[in-house]
């Protein structure tokens, strides 16, 4: 048997790979789409911060585990680059979003979102010494010019520039945070990685959670919205994606990038009945075009 043959996986994997990753994806576009309705239901009643606060414990707490496994791949020295990487790539993220989802529908910020790939690639070129080549620079000038128009957009009668200069700088620090992960923490366990940054980024948004914390008891519906929130759309589908990345590479993983603005507008108007407005349909086609363009392989 040869070495190629050797690494080829069982056609009963094979098989299962047909449905497994296209249903994987799917249930994460929905899980990270449903992520911007869910701070659309709780972030008027918590607060931005108090809101991720919790999203932050929650989600740490179920991949707790995970870090205590691989704990001795933790050394001391490392913990201040995993605290900067947790307050840069989900404190300061989720903080930003909650605030656009207090302003704004929550498709506004699932829309924004999906500028992450383009920032990740722009700030790789700025930074890190990696070549951006003609297609990718299209792409950031095409997601730009969606951002723009989205920008401009009045839903209901209320401008959405805060919102969208809100979530697009949150795609932004998801960037910056990419990028950190891919030159500090390359060849780490990424669901440890996952639980620690997290509780570094919870216990360094405490302190401003409990200073803004409401002072009337949210309802059962914002609590509810804000543990969902916690447990499946950062805890669970972080092992989720993961666990898909370990099977079809990260290149393929990200395809669920294209399919959160999707779910996002969708569950903001069939559950909370945001409209869809033309402008949101112009800019998401062109920031998500522009996502696919910079990810298409050379020819």
């Amino acid at each position: 048997m040869s070495q190629a043959q050797a690494t080829l996986p069982p056609v009963e994997e094979l098989a299962s790979r047909d449905w497994r990753t296209p249903f994987e994806l799917c249930l994460l576009g929905a899980i990270w789409g449903a992520s911007f309705m869910l701070m659309r239901v709780a972030a008027p009643e918590f607060g931005a911060v108090p809101l991720v606060e919790l999203r932050l414990a929650s989600g740490a707490l179920i991949l707790l585990p995970f870090l205590i496994a691989e704990r001795r791949r933790f050394p001391a020295r490392l913990w201040p680059t995993l605290a900067l990487i947790g307050c840069i790539n989900s404190a300061g993220p989720f903080v930003l979003f909650a605030f656009a989802a207090k302003l704004a529908p929550a498709g506004i910020g699932a829309i924004c979102n999906a500028m992450t790939v383009l920032f990740t690639a722009l700030i790789a070129a700025l930074f890190f010494g990696e070549r951006i080549g003609w297609r990718r620079a299209i792409a950031l000038g095409t997601g730009f010019a969606g951002v723009a128009i989205l920008a401009s957009a009045r839903i209901e009668g209320a401008a959405v520039g805060l919102a969208v200069a809100a979530g697009t700088f949150a795609s932004f620090l998801y960037g910056i945070g990419a990028n950190l992960v891919r030159k500090h923490l390359t060849g780490m366990p990424p669901a440890a990685v996952a639980a620690a940054t997290l509780s570094c980024a919870s216990l360094a948004t405490l302190p401003f959670a409990a200073a803004n914390w409401p002072q009337v008891n949210p309802s059962l519906q914002a609590w509810g919205a804000a543990l969902l929130l916690g447990v499946v759309c950062t805890g669970l589908a972080f092992v989720v994606f993961y666990r898909l990345i370990k099977r079809v590479g990260a290149s393929r993983a990200v395809v669920v990038t294209y399919l959160i603005p999707l779910f996002g507008v969708l569950w903001a108007w069939s559950l909370l009945g945001e409209p869809i407005t033309l402008t949101m349909l112009v800019a998401g086609l062109l920031i998500v075009g522009s996502v696919a363009l910079s990810q298409r392989r050379p020819v």
